[in-house]
């Protein structure tokens, strides 16, 4: 699927059939998931799951056939879309990164070209034909290229009369055996197939007809070609396609921002019943690297989608990537979970308040554990070796894969986790846990927002979580040049026992002149084993500098905003959202009435500003913007700290604004969530128009 208006999308899907001619033959059109997102940090939106029952160790799934491990490789689409740049040249690139920079031996197999490869037409034949401008040299000669260096090419078709894109590339529907085979001859390794332009036809029977034609072409060449089924989910082919292909898209595509990352993972995570070698769930490429989320949301990302046991389908350009990225991407210890042989799906423990724990079973009998953050500060979570489903022990070998370092505990698994952050455990009984140092949980607390100029209290505690004593404990709080921080309590202790804690507070000040934004404090602790060996923990968390609202009345789009998250595209100011581009929206519409100020989002989202205890009433015209024709619902809440003060049943286009107005007397900030009203998230472009706070001076 590719993200586009959602009027060009909704066309392309039906195929230009009107969907009142689909009914009258009978068939419904299919919706197209026009984009994903986050929910609120405080809901959340899967069920945790039993925790596994403690178990001796397996062996690992045996059985032939193609991707026994979920598929590892790249493809082109999130970093080139169909921009010229995507041609022979760059393929061939892709490939030579792969074995100059290692990925090639970290397991990466598959350079996969998307849609935008071919010509619009057919020949005489009824051939495909590869774009000459693009690909000189015929596709054959990429694939050649690519077998050279010992890795294999992908393609990409639709399972339909014509492609996703726009400029509608032939599809596969009622051409199946032909293609298929013209790819084997090509010597393709792996086909993704989409669902575009699919003219109402039964998605079982259209991704049934190119198995077939698969493996037809398979018999006749010797060549097998892994079959990605991408038809969005939306028949639920978890339920179906085990016996269809090796990998089947659960969701709408994936877009580089943290609201569509976290969506998709909330939604993949419910289906780990249905993945094993050779049938894995796909929540679609990887955005590590395109610059839409910061490191610690891209290590997120990898974290989960390795836990989850999901495809590692690079989509970054890697002749552009940085250092970062390729530490990202390269980390053999986060990949060998991934493609642990096993092949069982992470399943959820607890998620209680956007803290997740999600343990995963691996063939050597240990657990992959990760510990992830979807809140927007930092965030104690625990779970227990027991819990994820380990025999009772003396003690565990706590191995953090991520940092690459060893560690005893008694028990206990747990970290404070940065905000957006994963901490990936991998955790087994060992004879020789006291050979690693006690593992330890380092957290701040205190204020996290603050003024310039002003002084505000922050809080360490260091925690020993080992079967072992801590010695020789220190641990410091350092910030940006010219911040003033000083110790008001102890700072050290000569050893910290099994569960044993050292808390400092400290005073913290911000620069008279310290201009509004984030800023990071960074805690560390040192310490020795009982065996001398020393150890560090450090904790990275944000405290943010804010500006008073002004006194009076103020629209929103005019102040500004501590955080927002979007579920497609940037919130907007003052127009709608549009589409994924920043200031790509039109004038804010509702029914008709064009708004001059106001915010523009997609559900998901949820939009926070301070207010400093200082306004009293935040008002706004809610609704649907009418650039959605008749698509989208969604709901509005506002919530003032931890407490929801208005909100709106679920609207539609055809539902005049709903006025809103919400009292925020005595609250720290202010937090505009629009939720997509319980059927998903397409088109669900909501407005906050006229939004505006009313604020009494300091």
């Amino acid at each position: 699927m590719r993200h586009r208006s959602s009027r060009t999308a909704r066309r392309t899907i039906i195929g230009g059939l009107s969907v009142a001619l689909l009914a009258s033959l009978g068939l419904a059109a299919p919706a197209q998931a026009h984009a994903s997102g986050t929910a609120r940090a405080t809901s959340p939106a899967v069920a945790p799951a039993a925790a596994p029952a403690p178990a001796p160790a397996p062996k690992a799934a045996s059985g032939e056939g193609p991707a026994l491990t979920p598929p590892m490789g790249f493809n082109n689409w999130n970093s080139t879309h169909c921009r010229a740049e995507f041609n022979e040249a760059m393929v061939k690139g892709i490939a030579d990164i792969f074995v100059a920079k290692g990925l090639k031996d970290a397991g990466y197999q598959y350079v996969n070209l998307d849609d935008c490869w071919a010509l619009p037409r057919r020949d005489a034949d009824g051939k495909l034909v590869p774009d000459p401008a693009r690909f000189p040299n015929g596709i054959k000669a990429v694939a050649d290229y690519v077998h050279s260096k010992g890795l294999r090419l992908g393609i990409y078709t639709s399972a339909g009369t014509k492609t996703c894109d726009n400029a509608g590339f032939p599809g596969a529907l009622g051409h199946e055996r032909s293609d298929a085979r013209q790819f084997a001859d090509w010597g393709i390794d792996y086909l993704k197939y989409d669902n575009c332009n699919n003219q109402g036809v039964d998605a079982k029977q259209r991704y049934r007809t190119m198995r077939d034609a698969l493996k037809a072409a398979s018999e006749t060449t010797g060549r097998p070609i892994v079959y990605s089924i991408c038809e969005w989910g939306q028949n639920k082919p978890w339920e179906w396609a085990a016996d269809v292909g090796q990998l089947w898209r659960t969701t709408g595509d994936i877009s580089d921002n943290w609201g569509s990352m976290l969506s998709i993972a909330k939604q993949d995570l419910p289906l780990a019943p249905y993945a094993g070698p050779g049938h894995w769930n796909d929540p679609d490429m990887l955005e590590v690297g395109n610059g839409g989320m910061t490191d610690t949301e891209y290590r997120s990302h990898f974290s989960l989608w390795s836990i989850m046991a999901a495809p590692l389908l690079i989509g970054t350009d890697l002749r552009k990537a940085t250092p970062e990225t390729y530490e990202i991407l390269g980390n053999r210890e986060v990949i060998a979970i991934d493609q642990d042989p096993l092949g069982k799906q992470g399943v959820v423990v607890s998620s209680e308040g956007g803290r997740w724990v999600i343990a995963r079973q691996l063939a050597d009998g240990s657990r992959a554990v990760a510990l992830f953050n979807e809140t927007d500060r930092p965030r104690h979570i625990a779970t227990t070796a027991a819990a994820v489903g380990l025999d009772q022990a003396p003690a565990y070998r706590l191995r953090d894969v991520w940092r690459h370092q060893d560690y005893n505990t008694a028990g206990a698994v747990s970290a404070t986790v940065p905000a957006h952050g994963t901490v990936l455990y991998r955790v087994s009984p060992d004879r020789r846990w006291a050979s690693y140092p006690p593992a330890v949980e380092l957290t701040t607390g205190g204020a996290s927002l603050t003024e310039a100029g002003a002084t505000a209290p922050v809080d360490t505690v260091l925690a020993d979580l080992g079967r072992t004593p801590a010695r020789e404990v220190s641990v410091r709080l350092t910030g940006p040049d010219g911040w003033r921080i000083r110790a008001v309590s102890p700072t050290r202790v000569a050893s910290l026992p099994t569960g044993a804690k050292l808390r400092t507070r400290w005073r913290v000040t911000a620069p008279a002149g310290a201009k509004p934004g984030a800023y990071e404090l960074t805690a560390r602790a040192d310490y020795r084993s009982p065996t001398g060996a020393r150890a560090t923990a450090r904790l990275a968390s944000t405290v943010h500098v804010v500006v008073a609202p002004p006194s009076g009345t103020s629209y929103a789009s005019d102040l500004p905003w501590l955080s927002a998250l979007n579920g497609w595209g940037p919130v907007e100011k003052d127009t709608s959202v549009g589409e994924s581009a920043a200031g790509d929206g039109r004038p804010i519409t509702l029914g008709g009435t064009v708004h001059a100020k106001g915010l523009g989002a997609h559900a998901p989202s949820e939009v926070t500003y301070y207010t400093g205890v200082r306004c009293t009433a935040f008002t706004a015209q809610a609704g649907v913007d009418d650039e959605e024709g008749t698509a989208g619902t969604v709901a509005f809440e506002v919530w003032a700290d931890g407490t929801k003060v208005a909100s709106t049943d679920t609207l539609t286009n055809a539902d005049p604004a709903k006025t809103i107005t919400a009292a925020i007397a005595g609250a720290t900030t202010v937090r505009l969530v629009v939720t997509d009203g319980g059927d998903g998230v397409t088109s669900d472009h909501g407005d906050w128009a006229d939004a505006a706070f009313t604020c009494a001076s300091r």
